[in-house]
């Protein structure tokens, strides 16, 4: 009971913390104009083929689309997701650092070595109460990234009370899915020794796996409402191109994103049997069948070329690097520091914060690697799907329209480091290359509006 007293010592204030930032947020947390692109296919008439298409001078129509005030708040909105980025580790490094420097994290420790003598059991109650203890610590840093931030910048749809009831859903999901893979990893700790990191790289492969084998069908729907496609001729024309590439229609989905975000999106999910194609509504209802075919060929492009199983191998070998430099790292802060916060060695599981923290570093540091594999595996889905779907304009569309929450056109190192997509330019450009060997095209050529 001390222990639990000692802890609710340091929640109670952060939960306090969490109420006053909400009440001091409120007022600059009024939307800012979404500005979104009109509904509906635009195509400039630069961008038509003819005898003197040219592939810039149509990229720099498309692109032209956006206001100057659409294309600042986008390019503010990216650009301070940088800040956020490192705001998030420097955040998280406090928070290992208060759960170590107060003790916290011992006193978890003793207290789940109370409960049960097992090692894997007291690994087991140790994870839960360090998952609860980091989710509400966290939480000040989570509203403002993840619901202030995003109502300023109209990108979100939720209340505060839904917000975090998919918060608290979340945490829920992270009690029963990470104390068994924290127990396996510890488990591996104590019996290879100095060689833990590669085995913890094999867990962590064989738990993203289970990831995304069980997602679509356990944790997606906690969060959501997936359903076969509305009918209608958007389902007819989706569905064949579906068929046509070898993707089941049963595979492929909507779901209500409105109901959280903004923003049109689509996404593959899922490994082997549980895979399948999902279309969010904003998408289905806010735009062109061009545009959806477009991003439907993108997504099947995912889907067909079997990147989940490609991105799993990658990012099992980063994360396997990632714990392989931790080791090291966690020895050594171990041997300086060990002794002062009461810590017995790499095994004892109340050193689990200096670990993230650690791990934290690194994958921030991997950080320009991570999205050069991403964006190399979004690159083949968008070549892909423009050879799908046929309808460059679509595409075309669709890039500007992410250009909501996406700078549409960064300097070339800029998007080296931190985008794990093409950029918007980057992908107008490639329908436009695409545009002028296929000029043919029926949506191109199509009338102009009155």
């Amino acid at each position: 009971m001390r222990t639990l007293w000692r802890a609710g010592r340091l929640l109670v204030p952060a939960l306090l913390a969490t109420l006053a930032l909400l009440g001091a947020l409120g007022a600059s947390a009024a939307t800012i104009n979404s500005g979104d692109l009109a509904p509906g296919l635009q195509i400039p008439a630069q961008s038509r083929p003819g005898p003197d298409f040219d592939v810039e001078r149509a990229t720099a129509a498309y692109l032209a689309l956006l206001s100057p005030g659409q294309r600042a708040r986008s390019d503010a909105y990216f650009e301070g997701g940088y800040a956020m980025q490192l705001g998030g580790l420097v955040y998280g490094l406090a928070l290992a650092a208060l759960l170590l420097g107060s003790g916290l994290s011992v006193r978890m420790r003793d207290l789940a070595g109370r409960v049960s003598a097992r090692p894997w059991l007291r690994t087991w109650i140790y994870a839960a109460l360090f998952l609860l203890a980091y989710f509400a610590l966290a939480l000040p840093w989570s509203i403002y990234e993840g619901f202030v931030r995003e109502h300023r910048y109209g990108l979100a749809t939720q209340g505060f009370a839904d917000w975090m009831l998919d918060a608290l859903k979340g945490l829920a999901v992270s009690l029963v899915a990470v104390p068994p893979a924290l127990v396996a990893v510890y488990a591996a700790v104590r019996r290879a020794g100095a060689r833990w990191w590669l085995w913890a790289g094999a867990i962590a492969c064989v738990f993203l796996v289970l990831t995304m084998v069980l997602f679509p069908v356990y944790v997606a729907p906690l969060f959501n409402d997936y359903k076969p496609l509305r009918e209608g001729p958007v389902r007819e024309a989706v569905l064949s191109l579906a068929r046509a590439n070898g993707i089941p229609s049963a595979q492929v989905v909507e779901f209500d994103a409105s109901r959280q975000t903004t923003r049109i999106s689509a996404n593959v999910a899922g490994l082997g049997a549980t895979a399948r194609v999902a279309l969010n509504d904003n998408l289905l209802d806010r735009t062109s069948l061009p545009e959806i075919k477009a991003v439907l060929g993108h997504e099947m492009g995912h889907y067909v070329l079997n990147h989940a199983v490609r991105l799993t191998v990658y990012f099992g070998l980063v994360l396997t690097l990632a714990f392989g430099l931790t080791h090291l790292a966690l020895d050594a802060a171990l041997a300086r520091l060990g002794g002062r916060l009461r810590l017995q060695g790499r095994s004892d599981p109340a050193a689990l914060p200096l670990a993230v923290a650690i791990v934290s570093l690194v994958l921030f540091l991997a950080t320009p690697l991570m999205n050069s594999i991403v964006r190399q595996a979004e690159a083949e889905a968008d070549a892909y799907g423009l050879n799908a779907a046929r309808e460059p304009h679509g595409f075309a569309m669709v890039a500007m329209r992410l250009s909501t929450y996406r700078k549409i056109h960064p300097a070339a190192w800029e998007e080296a480091v931190f985008f794990d997509h093409p950029s918007g330019y980057t992908r107008v450009r490639e329908a436009m290359v695409w545009l002028k060997e296929n000029p043919g095209n029926p949506t191109a050529n199509a009338p102009l509006p009155r």
